[in-house]
């Protein structure tokens, strides 16, 4: 039986389980290793699965994906990103469903909607994900579309801050009210090529009280 208690423990755990290596990466710890957007990896590891969002440098940079990879890592891209990776690669359109390494995952879309850097038409990605019974939104380079309404049971949402190319941070709070993260929203996109830590902080000042905001710790 799932007791408040132990589901309280639970989510705590995984908040401490995902560290933020910079940008839109981060790697999160569970039944699996997986990290989100390799770049500006420092340390080597091996991760079970990664998840590419879309062909941008500071998305999909194979000299950082081969400082985690291995030969039984997973990988999870758009279309155009399959051709440069070997393996085990799971190619994803917005609307998918599928489980690759024992992980549940969706496809979602990711876009632009005031600006022209992620055309709706690449079908670009984000993506849910299920780690330890908990689901989790990984946005992508997005604004705040209309698809944020219809995700639901969302436990944690990764939400890019930062504005110029994707949402801003008001935008980014207002798409975090649509999606209701039941934990915690975490703030990306910011402090690295673009944005700074007033964004995400900007991000965690308009949801007080209304929805937990986190900032892991750095890996």
């Amino acid at each position: 039986m799932i007791t408040e208690s132990s589901a309280m423990e639970e989510a705590v755990t995984m908040l401490e389980n995902i560290k933020w290596v910079c940008h839109d990466c981060f790697k999160i710890t569970g039944e699996k290793t997986i990290y989100t957007d390799p770049y500006n990896i420092k340390k080597p590891d091996k991760a079970d699965l990664i998840f590419i969002t879309h062909t941008h440098f500071d998305h999909f940079s194979p000299d950082d994906i081969r400082k985690i990879s291995g030969q039984n890592t997973a990988f999870v891209v758009p279309h155009d990103c399959a051709f440069k990776l070997t393996g085990n690669v799971k190619v994803a359109m917005p609307g998918d469903k599928f489980t690759v390494s024992g992980i549940e995952v969706e496809a979602v879309p990711a876009y632009n909607t005031n600006k022209n850097f992620h055309p709706k038409a690449n079908n670009w990605l984000g993506y849910i994900f299920k780690v330890n019974g908990i689901r989790i939104y990984l946005a992508g380079d997005t604004d705040h579309i209309p698809e944020m309404r219809a995700l639901s049971n969302i436990d944690i949402a990764f939400l890019p801050v930062s504005g110029t190319y994707v949402m801003t941070a008001d935008e980014a709070a207002a798409a975090a009210l649509d999606i209701k993260p039941k934990i915690a929203a975490i703030p990306m996109h910011y402090a690295t090529i673009v944005g700074t830590k007033e964004d995400a902080k900007r991000f965690a000042e308009l949801l007080e009280g209304k929805i937990k905001v986190y900032v892991p710790n750095a890996v």
